[in-house]
């Protein structure tokens, strides 16, 4: 069958154990294996799934063996999606609500009943640990319920008007074909927290996967089928990092897309802005953040610890709301950098994604270690300590140890740029206005936390943090309930919650006169 070459993933590495303690012994080989009933590798598009004239591999970013190789999409094939997205749009959005949330809970019940399988994949192509990789399943297909209960929540409006023969409606229709553009850090909840709002609305997509982590947008399409969604509802285009520019132009200026969705870097949202801008298409962006922790003389200093090591190591610290600067004033300074750096030594583990011990994976490639490697370079040349950490870890490849640093300020590159690594560095602060003005320095604003048991400074800073998003003594704050997105230029309007499925959603207003 078309789509469903064998992958198997190949034996990786044992490479869990404790950062401190006796020097790495050679890695040890295990085997695990990848579930080939879910496992595609040609573009799905119309519902079938169809080759490409060329492929490109997937690695595991672990050990960089090869894990398969996936259809590499072009002009032609991207076009054909749109293409068929657009066919299905006319019968798709007159699917009553019910029955499209009817396909999107079965949907989310497969994702459900495969979870397992689902996170091997995720673990495979992304490298984090399984247990993350399973934790990130469950949040993927809790958007697929949200928003298969939100389909049936589309109202209007009935408006009375000056004239008595008069009424004014307002229907809520789908905006027509979406480009979902999505990351390799969440292969699979990106999808599925942009997806299940677009067709829920009555939109149709076309789903351009990173060229990294192709395979958990397949899987998805797979279940999709199985679900029962119709052919041409959801459709997945993977290319490879040299096709990706000419795909994503070819997807953004398309006329018959009427809708952009994209996560990913603030450099690359703004080059799709002036695609849309050609055509004038509803544009959603959830670009790069720069999260700000701040930890006030009032915190508990356990709970920010752990708030802290939460926030800065998920993922190995490639999350786009990961605590990227530590602000911590000064009367408890010194007592939170050596209790974090004790939790560090104490809780994180670094190693393949499947081994059980695992809390550190990979960085996704090696360009990505080379910015922790600036980073930290950078910022020792400056004047900065190294506490723990600091350098590529002796398993070599894309590992990265866990790295915090003290004495460090506001003009070093870490302090300025987002690493997106394992990188955690302190700034020292005496008074809330300064946090503030350090915090609020960047041209982005996507997450922001702190910790203090002052409940006037808690409605102070809170309101006055330039985020979108804001933990209150909690260092993770991603629910499928509450609305996702940035201000400045960390993007443009909300995912999740009740208002993410307002992105797929024209309002048309209706004069109903001669009553």
């Amino acid at each position: 069958m078309a789509g469903c070459s064998p992958l198997r993933l190949r034996r990786a590495p044992r490479l869990a154990l404790r950062l401190a303690g006796p020097p790495a012994r050679p890695p040890r080989r295990g085997c695990a294996a990848l579930p080939q009933a879910l496992l595609r590798t040609d573009a799905l598009v119309g519902g079938r799934w169809l080759p490409a004239a060329g492929t490109f591999a997937v690695r595991d970013p672990a050990s960089g063996a090869r894990l398969g190789r996936v259809a590499d999409c072009g002009l032609g094939e991207a076009r054909g999606a749109v293409s068929a997205a657009h066919r299905a749009l006319g019968s798709w959005r007159g699917v009553s609500a019910k029955e499209r949330s009817s396909l999107l809970r079965k949907w989310y019940d497969l994702m459900i009943k495969n979870k397992d399988d689902l996170a091997k994949i995720i673990t495979a192509e992304n490298g984090k640990p399984l247990k993350e990789a399973q934790g990130e399943v469950l949040y993927s297909a809790l958007f697929l319920e949200w928003f298969s209960e939100e389909a049936r929540r589309i109202y209007g409006d009935i408006i009375y008007t000056p004239a008595k023969d008069r009424r004014g409606l307002v229907l809520k229709q789908p905006v027509g074909v979406a480009a979902i553009i999505t990351p390799w850090n969440f292969p699979s909840a990106m999808i599925t927290r942009k997806v299940g709002a677009a067709l829920a609305a009555g939109c149709t997509v076309v789903v351009k996967p990173a060229e990294d982590t192709p395979l958990s947008a397949l899987a998805l399409g797979e279940l999709a089928n199985q679900a029962g969604i119709p052919g041409g509802v959801y459709n997945v285009v993977p290319c490879s990092r040299q096709k990706a520019k000419e795909v994503g132009e070819a997807l953004c200026t398309d006329p018959l897309v009427s809708k952009i969705s994209f996560t990913g870097s603030t450099a690359t949202g703004k080059i799709l802005l002036h695609y849309a801008a050609d055509s004038v298409k509803r544009v959603s962006m959830e670009l790069g953040g720069h999260a700000p922790f701040i930890v006030f003389d009032s915190a508990n200093v356990d709970q920010a610890v752990a708030g802290a090591l939460a926030s800065k190591f998920r993922n190995s610290g490639q999350t786009c709301v990961c605590s990227n600067r530590f602000l911590v004033q000064k009367g408890i300074h010194d007592s939170f950098v050596k209790k974090f750096a004790e939790a560090i030594k104490r809780e994180l583990r670094v190693g393949h994604g499947f081994e059980e011990r695992t809390t550190q994976g990979p960085l996704i490639n090696e360009k990505a270690v080379e910015k922790v490697e600036k980073h930290v370079s950078d910022a020792v040349s400056k004047g900065a300590t190294i506490v723990t950490g600091g350098k590529r870890h002796s398993f070599g490849n894309n590992f990265f140890e866990p790295t915090l640093l003290s004495n460090v300020t506001p003009d070093m590159l870490c302090s300025q740029e987002e690493t997106f690594g394992p990188l955690a560095p302190v700034i020292k602060f005496d008074t809330e206005e300064e946090a503030l003005a350090i915090a609020n320095a960047m041209d982005v604003g996507l997450a922001g936390y702190f910790y203090s048991q002052d409940p006037a400074q808690i409605w102070r800073v809170a309101e006055q943090l330039e985020v979108g998003m804001v933990g209150v003594n909690e260092g993770l704050l991603s629910t499928v309930e509450c609305p996702f997105g940035g201000v400045k230029q960390s993007g443009l309007g909300r995912e999740g919650s009740k208002y993410g499925i307002d992105e797929y959603l024209e309002l048309k207003y209706v004069c109903y006169g001669g009553l």
